[in-house]
């Protein structure tokens, strides 16, 4: 751990169950799932280099990059409190020098940073557009789950203005706008080239997919094999196991967690 951590009340201390690391959480807000955990294990990073995560929310995909790479990472987050939320975990992992969280509108972020600085950019973005879906949600989940801040269009524009010419961004989103999504992309210039449809089961149709896309990038596409969650018996399988776990066989694994926001 890094600073002593400072927990605002309703606020608590999550371990993210890999190498010592944890995280700042409220029920007031938005709380991280499984899609931002698969998300930051999906995306192919760079040993060094520059990443960028945009609806970085309180932090979670940037802290769980850190693991997996020396890149210097930005994280953007329009809502004030989970950006200060983000900024006291990263300094509880001491973790300062690594990530560093702008508050803003990645929408603009393109005219303060410039176009084409990232090797990679993550996005875990709302899923629905403005307007639908359950209208009587607090302020703050309401706008993690929905597009107030920003359409899939205006989020994948975000995506191609940072990243350089074949560097790559990855997302997870619904398989119900997958076809948006691609015909998206593919209008910024990002070829998709890797996906992967995570099934809460083997019997259950997939209610996530994982997809990355390279800047200017020529056709083609992999399908990755899916990526299901839970066995017969109701617990991790065993890739999920080692995506939150790695080698630390714990008890917990086997308990039900909510697969989608």
């Amino acid at each position: 751990m890094g600073k002593e951590v400072v927990l605002a009340p309703g606020e608590r201390l999550d371990d993210l169950l890999t190498h010592q690391l944890h995280i700042i959480q409220s029920r007031e807000v938005f709380s991280f799932s499984m899609d931002a955990v698969l998300l930051a294990r999906f995306a192919a990073v760079p040993p060094r280099g520059r990443i960028l995560d945009l609806c970085s929310g309180n932090g979670v995909i940037p802290l769980l990059l850190t693991t997996r790479t020396k890149a210097l990472i930005d994280a953007v987050e329009i809502q004030p409190r989970l950006a200060g939320m983000a900024r006291r975990s990263i300094a509880a992992n001491g973790l300062e020098d690594r990530i560093t969280v702008i508050e803003g509108d990645l929408r603009e972020f393109h005219k303060r940073q410039g176009h084409g600085i990232y090797d990679v950019v993550t996005v875990n973005p709302p899923y629905m557009p403005a307007g639908t879906g359950d209208q009587n949600e607090n302020e703050h989940v309401a706008m993690a789950r929905h597009e107030r801040n920003g359409t899939l269009d205006e989020i994948v524009a975000a995506c191609a203005r940072l990243v350089r010419a074949g560097g790559r961004v990855a997302m997870v989103h619904r398989p119900s706008r997958l076809v948006e999504i691609l015909e998206t992309m593919r209008k910024w210039k990002l070829e998709p080239k890797r996906m992967r449809f995570v099934h809460p089961n083997a019997e259950a149709e997939a209610n996530m997919v994982l997809i990355e896309a390279t800047r200017d990038g020529k056709p083609e596409l992999r399908m990755l094999p899916p990526l299901i969650v839970y066995n017969a018996q109701h617990q991790y399988n065993e890739e999920i196991m080692q995506i939150y776990y790695g080698n630390r066989a714990e008890p917990a694994a086997s308990q039900k967690e909510k697969t989608s926001p």
